[in-house]
């Protein structure tokens, strides 16, 4: 192959290829690195102390600045929706956007770290999963958890599963709600399909907060070289929850990649809807940042 023209040219190209690859992976690597680096002096140099910073947080919940808009923080019992009247539930509230120069973008990404093998769904309905190759998926569950199983449902926050319908196909986040020891079920915030391939995924703080970056460098890209004028945020309550005070980083790190020209709003959900890549259809997500930006010009 080398000997030959043709197949010395597709040599050379393919190892051109992988030169940039590798360029591109040690500059990402390099920006990580970086980032990272910036985050922790930002941690050492913030002078409001942490205990002045959660009085104004609840001074701030008092006058009602930290009301949820459609749900109830942490405590997942009901959500309300409404538009010029009365929140209830059950409602959906829907904005549409057009224009010939209206460019819209969007990312999902979660950053957690998957463990342990991919296994087979054996036996689900709807967001009710109840055994994973043909075991209790209870049982497997806390298996892995370990001493942390003592803990659930709360410990399940930091132990999502990976699920992907389709071989070859692209993965959601599913997240754990509640746990029935008597069906030997655990219900999650999102249907599990049977014949679905899971796996366990872990928190790893610092993945977390750089999904927040991969996020934002989707959305911007597929504005075609126009800049962002506004950025939705719309972060998972349970990333808050497992994130804890760091969770303002998120944002910094959103901004630092958008700059200082865009608006940026958003709000902590249940779940997130967004396509994966460009050409899919929405799909529903737990435990991501997800972002939509918007440009007009």
């Amino acid at each position: 192959l080398v000997g030959h023209p043709r197949g010395a040219r597709l040599v050379e190209r393919l190892l051109q290829q992988r030169a940039v690859l590798l360029r591109h992976r040690e500059r990402r690597a390099v920006g990580i690195r970086q980032r990272r680096r910036r985050r922790c002096t930002r941690l050492e140099h913030r002078a409001e102390p942490v205990a002045s910073r959660a009085h104004g947080r609840r001074a701030g919940h008092a006058a009602g600045a930290h009301v949820p808009w459609a749900g109830d923080a942490a405590r997942f019992e009901q959500t309300l929706v409404g538009l010029n009247g009365v929140p209830e539930e059950g409602s959906i509230a829907a904005i549409g956007f057009y224009g010939n120069d209206l460019k819209i973008g969007h990312g999902s990404q979660g950053g957690w770290d998957p463990f342990g093998p991919e296994r087979k769904v054996t036996k689900s309905k709807n967001n009710v999963l109840y055994e994973i190759d043909g075991q209790s998926a209870l049982e497997l569950y806390k298996m892995y958890l370990g001493d942390k199983a003592d803990g659930l449902p709360g410990t399940g926050l930091l132990f999502p599963l990976s699920i992907r319908e389709e071989e070859g196909g692209a993965s959601v986040v599913r997240t754990l709600l509640a746990i029935d020891e008597e069906a030997q079920s655990m219900t999650f915030a999102g249907d599990i399909a049977e014949g679905a391939t899971a796996q366990l995924m872990k928190a790893n703080f610092d993945k977390l907060i750089d999904a927040s970056v991969d996020a934002a460098e989707s959305s911007s890209e597929l504005l075609d070289g126009s800049n962002a004028e506004l950025a939705i945020l719309v972060s998972c309550v349970g990333r808050k929850l497992v994130l804890g005070q760091r969770i303002e980083e998120e944002v910094e790190e959103v901004r630092e990649v958008l700059g200082n020209g865009p608006a940026i709003t958003g709000f902590y959900s249940y779940g997130e809807v967004s396509p994966i890549v460009k050409s899919m259809n929405c799909e529903l997500h737990n435990q991501t940042m997800t972002i939509t930006t918007f440009s007009e010009n």
